[in-house]
Parts: C-alpha cells; structure tokens; sequence
C-alpha cells in the first residue's frame, strides 16, 4: 500500500495539462469543464484557476477534471491551472462575453440591423406598462429609448428595409416600427403573439403560444401556418436557409424539442433533448444555436445540420441570441445584453 501512495504522489508532482476546455465561451458565472493530467498537485490541495487575470471558484476538482465558474468581471483571455501554488500548466484561450447592457428584460432574440444596431426588450410582467417597451443599442454601445407605450414587447425581427416588428403577448397584436420611430399597427389577432420571423419573401411568422404558428402574408392576409403543442411561455422562431422554419416553446417538460416546419406547413421534431429551448438562430453553415439547457449544462447549444447536440458557451438566464457583423453574437439574459467574439458568421437575414 505504500508503494502505491508513493506512485500517486509521484505522478501528482507531474506539471498540470490541460487537455480541453468545455466549451470554450462563457457569460461570466458560467460554468465550464477543464479536462487534463495532474490537475491535483502532491498534497492534494485544491488546485487554482485563473481566468483573464481572476479566479474562479470551483466547484469539482479531480486529477483530470475541474469544473469551475468563470469569474464575474473577467474577460476572454487565458486559462491556466497552477497546483501547490507553484506549477502551472499550459494555457487555453477562453471567450468571455463582455456585458454592453443592463437593466433590461428580454424574453427573446434581440435583433441587429445591418449596420449592427442592436434593438432589445423591456417586456415586464403581464399587463405591465413600462417607460420604454425597446431600446435601441447603437455601434458605440450607446443605449437610447426606441419604443414607448407598447405593452408587453415580445417577439422582435426586422425586414430589409429596416423597419421593426415587435409582438404584444399582452393583446396579440404585431407592430410595425419605423427608422424614425413612427409606430403603427401591422396585424391584429394572434393570440398570445410571441416570436416572430419573416421568411424569404417578406412573409411574416407568428407564434401564438397556445398552440399556433400564423402566417401573414405581405398583402397581410392571415393564415393559420401550423399547429403545435402550447407554450408554458412563448414561441420562437427562425428561418433555415433551405425556407424550413424551426421553432422552440418550452412546455413543463425537461425534454423538449425542436421542430422543423416545412413551407406547407408539416411538422417534425428535428431534436429532442432540450430543457427549456427559447431564442434561436442560423449561422452561414447552416447550424442551428438556441439558448437552452442539455444534459445539465445551461447556456447555448449548437445543433448540426444532422442534429448533433453541444453546448458552445455557457451561462445561466439566456433567453435569446442573434449574430452581429465583425462574426460576434449577441446575446439576452432575462435582464442583460452581452456580445461575444466567437468567430462565426450568421446565416444572411434578407437576400
């Protein structure tokens, strides 16, 4: 038995490695997986991990994995382990998405204007009339009030002219919202209207969350598009490239689905698997991200053409995304707007 303590000890004196870091971007308080060798050192003390100049608190740590929360108030830059306060391992870059608004409260996808505007919700609670109903974020991070006297902004998406839609879960009705704030009615009638989405002809989608996708083509003529099973909260809504449209509504299950609606209106499950999916987008390769929960781990998870599953970045309180130019997305919390730099480009919005 002695002999044996000895091998241990000896292969803890090992310099720590770090073979991977799962996944590789973050919201701060984010939890993340380091994977390696000789991540405990010879007295077997809690190792330390430092993140963009701060550490992290952990909340496992084995000779070959750590789970850890990337600090509050860090930004992306390296990872190391260092174990018995002297040895240090190699570096691993991790991104970190800066903070460039609080004091919000999105319920969905923000949405970014071609020239990288950023618009975000203040939906407040049901039947709660707020100051201002969206905010417009403009390239310098500058935040000015956009919308006012809309009660419950919901689903937000932008045509190629750049005008605003934004959805009332409160009196089912979709606003349109002109450059100079001009606001006007668009359609009336959708239910408990929630996530919306235009597809390559200009028609607009709705999400009613008790149970149905409306179409309203640009004539604005109404059509009931689909049916699905309710929302507990809300629709969402994207369009793939090939003019399927997916959606997510979290219901009381942990294991949700997405679904894949082609353009006459029949519905699949494209993936099962996901606790609580809510916002949604395409990147130019046709990967689909939603804001969602999977095997445990909270953030934004990335499911392939072929429905492979995996969480790309991690954080808690994410309702939303949408992909910003310079290959950055932007991403909502339920209170928050935060951008990352994770060098992927999104799907082209209008033709």
């Amino acid at each position: 038995m002695k002999a044996n303590l000895q091998s241990v000890k000896g292969e803890s004196n090992s310099k720590p490695y770090i073979a991977s870091v799962e996944p590789r971007f973050a919201l701060p308080g984010g939890e993340i997986r380091i994977r390696g060798q000789h991540l405990m050192g010879a007295e077997l003390r809690r190792p330390s991990v430092r993140l963009g100049g701060a550490d992290a608190s952990l909340t496992l740590a084995t000779h070959d994995l750590i789970v850890a929360k990337v600090p509050l108030g860090t930004s992306s830059g390296e990872l190391t382990v260092c174990t018995d306060g002297a040895s240090t391992s190699n570096a691993i870059e991790v991104g970190v998405a800066a903070e460039i608004s609080e004091d919000l409260h999105p319920v969905g996808n923000p949405a970014v204007d071609a020239e990288g505007n950023i618009y975000a919700s203040f939906s407040g609670s049901r039947g709660q009339a707020v100051p201002v109903s969206v905010y417009k974020i403009d390239t310098n991070y500058s935040v000015q009030p956009f919308v006012t006297e809309l009660m419950n902004a919901t689903g937000l998406a932008l045509d190629s002219a750049g005008f605003l839609y934004v959805s009332s879960r409160f009196n089912g009705t979709v606003y349109r919202i002109s450059p100079n704030r001009a606001m006007s009615t668009y359609a009336q009638g959708m239910g408990v209207a929630t996530g919306i989405a235009f597809d390559a002809e200009g028609n607009l989608y709705v999400g009613d969350r008790s149970g149905t996708i409306f179409k309203i083509a640009r004539d604005r003529q109404i059509y009931v598009f689909a049916t699905l099973e309710p929302s507990v909260s809300a629709y969402h809504l994207a369009f793939a490239s090939s003019g399927n449209l997916f959606v997510t509504g979290p219901t009381i299950s942990s294991f949700d689905a997405v679904y894949e609606i082609d353009p006459h209106g029949t519905v699949r499950e494209f993936y099962r698997g996901l606790g609580r999916p809510q916002g949604l987008a395409f990147d130019s390769d046709g990967n689909l991200y939603v804001a969602a929960s999977l095997q445990g781990g909270r953030g934004i998870v990335r499911l392939t053409p072929s429905a492979e599953a995996s969480l790309i970045l991690s954080g808690s309180n994410l309702v939303g995304l949408a992909f910003a130019p310079a290959r950055s997305a932007i991403l909502a919390t339920t209170s928050a707007v935060h951008r990352v730099a994770w060098n992927i480009a999104g799907q082209p919005l209008w033709g």
